[in-house]
């Protein structure tokens, strides 16, 4: 194998180590970052397409990251076409506001979500999906017991990247496991002493899935650090809440802020049930916040 020109994309991250999947023949090679990405405050991620060059022993360097279309801190990954929020109906019950504020932050990376709805069997997932699908988003209703909901998400997420995000003890990996079962991931249950589920991700790998793409399994909710929010101001969350998009600009006021000002056309719309309570809930709650944060908190 010639190491000129050889691309790759990086599929794990653990231990300073970059392991990945080198051009179209898939070969996999363990890398190490080169000096001058930590020079240049460059830290590669999972889904980073990148330059790389070989050493006799068969391990390869990092030498350059490609540029992005998108990255997360936390998780950390880039260059995602999904990712896919998992929430179970109950065991543990959803908490919105850490949801809309996780959605919230792929709407302002760019980053498309998905909702899968998890433990159906248990109760009447309508609700959720009332509020998921009447604010815009693909959501998937899936039962383990039966494949319901299985197979959709799969075509879904055939040739695209994507990684499954949400609150421990949902049954993030478990629904990958179902998806493709020669995975064999790590499947945790839910502490009745605390509520929520124990964690079974240590770190960010990706899959290959049947049929073409890839898919990672990452950390529950609980687990990340949402720092992420303090990039988004206060004047730009709207736009991070794509039900409000039709009622931009139609307020009385231009400098509306659409939590309480008279003739705001997004009060207007939640009112007449066309914006899900929960959601412009989540959005006053997360606009307050916002607003405390001073700008050298800012990324």
């Amino acid at each position: 194998m010639t190491t000129e020109g050889l691309t790759g994309v990086i599929y794990k991250a653990t231990g300073g180590f970059y392991y990945v999947y080198v051009g179209e023949t898939g070969a996999e090679v363990e890398c190490r970052g080169r000096g001058i990405l930590r020079k240049d405050g460059q830290k590669p991620l999972v889904g980073d397409r990148i330059r790389l060059s070989l050493n006799e022993d068969g391990s390869g360097n990092v030498d350059e990251i490609l540029p992005r279309k998108n990255s997360l801190v936390r998780p950390p990954l880039s260059n995602l076409d999904y990712m896919v929020a998992v929430l179970s109906v109950t065991d543990p019950a959803p908490n919105l506001l850490v949801v809309d504020k996780f959605l919230a932050v792929l709407e302002h990376k760019e980053i498309e979500p998905i909702i899968a709805i998890t433990k159906s069997d248990l109760t009447d997932p309508g609700p959720l999906v009332s509020i998921y699908s009447g604010a815009g988003f693909s959501v998937f209703v899936t039962d383990l017991a039966t494949g319901a909901g299985i197979g959709e998400l799969t075509d879904q997420l055939a040739g695209k990247f994507s990684a499954f995000s949400g609150n421990s003890g949902v049954g993030k990996s478990t629904l990958l496991n179902a998806i493709h079962p020669d995975l064999g991931l790590s499947v945790g249950d839910t502490s009745k002493k605390l509520g929520r589920g124990r964690h079974t991700t240590r770190h960010v790998e990706t899959h290959r899935l049947p049929g073409g793409g890839f898919v990672a399994d990452t950390p529950g909710f609980t687990s990340l650090e949402l720092t992420q929010m303090s990039e988004i101001t206060a004047a730009e969350l709207a736009d991070c809440f794509r039900e409000f998009a039709p009622y931009l600009g139609q307020c009385k006021f231009l400098d509306c802020t659409h939590t309480c000002e008279k003739g705001c056309a997004v009060l207007e719309a939640v009112e007449k049930g066309e914006i899900p309570p929960s959601r412009h809930g989540s959005y006053r709650q997360l606009h307050g916040e916002l607003r405390e944060v001073k700008e050298w908190e800012r990324r």
